[in-house]
């Protein structure tokens, strides 16, 4: 009975030997504490008169500013960073924007029992045949009014060397023929630069087909396999965040989806009105400079102001001032018809962005990365306005990680 008890008794001693351990720890950390609590407590006059220096107004104006710095410096890492592998970003994109039209097609022939690898190439071809077609009509339409067009030009030529000699600067034919001389000399003297401008042509050509081989694939890829990219997108963030991000990128997609349609719409408008307009009064390409208003139209502002105004100065060449007038005339009239109807009434439903936005978008992408950077601002602009207000909103909290991903691709 005795040997049981011993142990016992033992152990409850070593029990009471700890707790005395920690209570002995918890006082000291008290009078830590307390100490330094002291401390604190003394030195908290000098650190008001110390905050009473700077103003309250400094001192959040400071806090924004090293933050807004910060989020500078990062997103121009990632401008510098995008800007060095432009060669693989840029037929991305529109990869991306191509199948943001093809894939509701394709989604159309799946719906309608089509084999699933017929859905994926018949878009594709449409695609091939809608440019071959545009191209071969823009070849036939300069080839076939070639001896005219260079008629014309002629004439054009020899009435802008008569206005430099009879008009307000009237030269005379020694000039006329120094300036030229001048020019042919400067064209000389960088003939080195020409060179390697020609030799660099290979590059550029090499590049133009790595792009169009790399939209090819990509848009390819995306058509077969686009859920799957994108749930291996989504598993990158981390679990809480992955209903967010799969949500966001549903309603980017949908605005995406919407905007091209339209946008499509509004150049087929632009390019049919123009076009129109350029036929009947027999200006001289005419049919080149719709497809060139078509394809300009998808700059929005921008690209049909400029391509309207080549419409106008070939009027003017061609034609006369009171074409060109009329010319004029027909090109303002489309931009109000776009500018009043179509962009309220159809691009104002699908893309949400203030018109001051969009100008500025325009106008800040051509400034950063020139003509792709216009192409794209708008639609990156409005994808990334939606994303941000879904996020905002909090609707996708509460619910679960998404097994499949919601983008239909």
């Amino acid at each position: 009975m005795s040997d049981s008890v011993e142990p016992t008794d033992r152990s409850s001693f070593f029990a009471r030997r700890r707790a005395a351990v920690l209570k002995a720890q918890a006082d000291q950390a008290a009078v830590q504490a307390a100490a330094l609590a002291r401390v604190v407590e003394d030195s908290a006059p000098a650190s008001a008169s110390a905050d009473g220096i700077v103003p309250p107004a400094m001192m959040i104006a400071g806090a924004w500013a090293w933050r807004i710095v910060v989020i500078v410096a990062a997103l121009a890492a990632l401008l510098w960073v995008v800007s060095q592998f432009s060669l693989v970003v840029i037929p991305l994109l529109i990869a991306v924007i191509l199948s943001a039209l093809l894939v509701p097609f394709k989604n159309f022939l799946i719906r309608h029992h089509w084999p699933h690898w017929v859905a994926i190439v018949v878009p594709l071809l449409a695609v091939f045949v809608v440019i071959g077609a545009l191209g071969l009509l823009v070849t036939t339409q300069i080839t076939s009014g070639y001896d005219d067009l260079k008629a014309q030009s002629t004439a054009a030529y020899n009435s802008f060397i008569d206005t430099l000699k009879n008009g307000p600067l009237h030269l005379t034919d020694d000039q006329i023929s120094s300036y030229i001389g001048q020019a042919w000399t400067a064209i000389q003297n960088d003939s080195a630069a020409l060179f390697r401008g020609a030799l660099s042509v290979g590059s550029t050509v090499g590049h133009v087909l790595t792009g169009v081989l790399l939209v090819l694939f990509s848009t390819l890829f995306i058509l077969i396999d686009g859920k799957g990219i994108w749930s291996w997108l989504v598993r990158v963030f981390p679990k809480r965040a992955r209903a967010a991000v799969d949500g966001a990128g549903l309603s980017g997609w949908n605005t995406l989806q919407s905007f091209i349609k339209v946008q499509i719409l509004v150049a087929f408008v632009d390019a049919v009105g123009i076009g129109l307009g350029a036929l009947i009064l027999q200006v001289p390409l005419a049919i080149p400079i719709a497809v060139l208003v078509f394809l300009g139209s998808f700059i929005p502002v921008v690209g049909a102001v400029l391509t309207g105004a080549l419409a106008v100065f070939i009027a003017l060449i061609y034609n006369g001032w009171v074409v060109a007038l009329i010319m004029l005339g027909v090109v303002l009239l489309v931009q109000q018809i776009e500018g009043h109807v179509l962009q309220p009434l159809v691009m104002g439903t699908a893309v949400k962005v203030h018109p001051l936005a969009v100008v500025l978008a325009v106008a800040g992408g051509s400034i950063i990365a020139g003509i792709p950077g216009a192409f794209f601002a708008v639609p990156f602009i409005a994808v990334l306005n939606v994303m941000i207000k879904y996020v905002a909103s909090g609707v996708w909290h509460g619910k679960p990680e998404p097994k499949e991903p919601l983008l239909d691709a």
